[in-house]
């Protein structure tokens, strides 16, 4: 496994660029900008997604992953209706994806698979019905999400814990990572790391 780290710190503070490679170019929403954050994990540059749409979705062009995982620290600053950040991984475009959040307002982490637009929570691996894990996601604090992924099987862990595993064959081949936010949230990430198994 090759891992990757989506680096900020070259890129100048300000809006996003309009397309091409650098750093995660939007797809669905092209609100994001590149700020300097003191309390950054890496002291420095961060993404900072503020634009409101159902689901802002920014997913990193040159990506193509079947296996592999995908991690981020972000910190969950703002938000009326929401304050979500998640992981994107085996995105076809950006109404099909899996998609893994936590949400500083509801204090839970939840994945989903998104279909033609419609999401959808995907039940636990030994267990029928609820709705992903609760646990405390405090606003204005650096937390951790990562995704692990192999076949039909994903893994999910926040702070460095393990907090459960989801089973689905929707999405089998390869596809696009990317960063999610939803409605009005206002999320900053920052070391975005990821790789593939080969």
């Amino acid at each position: 496994m090759a891992d990757t780290t989506a680096t900020l710190e070259n890129d100048q503070s300000g809006p996003l660029p309009k397309g091409g490679q650098p750093p995660l170019p939007a797809k669905a929403l092209r609100n994001g900008a590149v700020e300097i954050d003191e309390t950054a994990p890496s002291k420095s540059r961060v993404l900072k997604q503020s634009g409101q749409a159902t689901f802002p979705l920014l997913l990193k062009d040159d990506t193509r992953i079947e296996d592999g995982f995908l991690e981020v620290r972000f910190k969950a600053v703002g938000g009326s209706a929401d304050r979500a950040a998640g992981l994107v991984w085996r995105a076809r475009d950006a109404n099909n994806y899996y998609v893994v959040r936590a949400n500083a307002l509801e204090d839970n982490v939840v994945l989903y698979k998104t279909v033609n637009g419609v999401r959808s929570a995907l039940d636990i691996s030994g267990r029928k019905g609820g709705y992903g894990v609760t646990i405390p996601v405090p606003a204005n604090c650096w937390h951790s999400l990562r995704i692990d992924f192999k076949g039909t099987r994903f893994r999910t862990s926040y702070n460095g814990t393990q907090l459960f595993e989801v089973e689905d064959s929707t999405f089998k081949n390869a596809g696009k990572l990317g960063l999610w936010t939803k409605a009005d949230s206002v999320t900053l990430f920052d070391q975005i790391i990821y790789g593939e198994t080969k």
